[in-house]
């Protein structure tokens, strides 16, 4: 049953998103409005406020990555030999790599964050901002050096293609939230209860506007193109990466709340910006659209199962 209380009402509220667009309560395109107020302004609230107020156990960074990454890295590896046998042509190299993003970039803000902070408290922040502090750049930098050395189409320097990841993460809300909020912590000044209120009146709004911004947006992914690669995608996703995690968190001896973060953030399903990567390049557009689409489903009824493994860390 308390499973169920974690997992029904996150999945509610995308739904709740879906009907709204499918009965024309909103229209498609307000997504994008929801989507800024949520990622730009209460979500980034939230984690600058959890992580200035909240208590933290003692946390490894290095074991924590290792756990995280090593599960990422072992279903990206896999996803390349995969995505191999599935191509037609062999030399379409590129695809491979598209493929295994799509299998490996889960959702961890829209979904992520909201299913873990109600799985595991507030507690939750300080290992949840290790992994969201370095995730989007990672796997943005590996996927499109990966294009660039199998493409062959690298023209300038590495630092060329460094350098506007790096300043998209200057400007990133969420990475400025989670960088404004440990300096601050370390000040040791804490928040004045006017300003603390005012953004908890904005973080709360934060979990709500992200799933229902979800929900709005799957209305525009489909489950079409390549049937089998859609499957294999969100299997990946969705049931070798989070096994992976979990055996990497027992193996490098993750404390049960860090464990249970690393175990969650890997069995989100394949988010947008993976989609966004797809298109970026024009390859397997279909497919991932159709991993989001499917693999948000199937999450529905993986994700408790996994809650209740986590649960089994404690």
């Amino acid at each position: 049953m308390a499973t169920v209380l974690i997992v029904a009402p996150v999945f509610a509220l995308i739904a709740a998103g879906y009907a709204a667009v499918l009965f024309r309560f909103v229209s498609e395109s307000a997504h994008k409005g929801i989507s800024e107020f949520a990622f730009s302004i209460a979500i980034p609230a939230l984690l600058f406020r959890t992580i200035v107020v909240s208590e933290f156990p003692q946390l490894s960074a290095f074991r924590m990555w290792g756990a995280y990454y090593g599960a990422l890295a072992i279903t990206w590896i896999a996803a390349l030999a995969l995505s191999a046998l599935l191509r037609e042509r062999r030399e379409d190299r590129e695809d491979g790599v598209v493929f295994a993003i799509g299998s490996v970039y889960g959702n961890i803000v829209m979904l992520g964050i909201p299913l873990t902070l109600s799985a595991l408290g507030n507690e939750a922040a300080g290992p949840m901002a290790l992994i969201l502090s370095v995730n989007t750049p990672l796997l943005w930098l590996c996927g499109t050096l990966q294009m660039e050395l199998v493409g062959r189409k690298q023209k300038g320097s590495a630092l060329s293609i460094i350098l506007p990841v790096i300043l998209d993460l200057a400007r990133n809300p969420i990475m400025l939230a989670i960088g404004f909020g440990l300096i601050w912590r370390f000040t040791g000044l804490g928040l004045h209860p006017v300003v603390d209120k005012t953004i908890e009146l904005l973080a709360q709004a934060g979990s709500p506007a992200a799933l229902i911004a979800l929900g709005i947006n799957l209305f525009r992914f489909e489950v079409k193109g390549e049937k089998l690669g859609i499957v294999v995608m969100s299997a990946l996703k969705l049931l070798v990466m989070p096994a992976a995690a979990f055996l990497l968190a027992k193996l490098l001896g993750l404390p049960p709340l860090a464990a249970g973060v690393v175990v969650l953030f890997a069995a989100m399903p394949t988010g947008a910006n993976a989609y966004i990567f797809a298109v970026q390049y024009q390859r397997l557009v279909n497919p991932v659209s159709g991993a989001v689409a499917l693999g948000t489903l199937l999450a529905a009824v993986t994700l408790p199962a996994v809650v209740v493994l986590v649960a089994g860390l404690k």
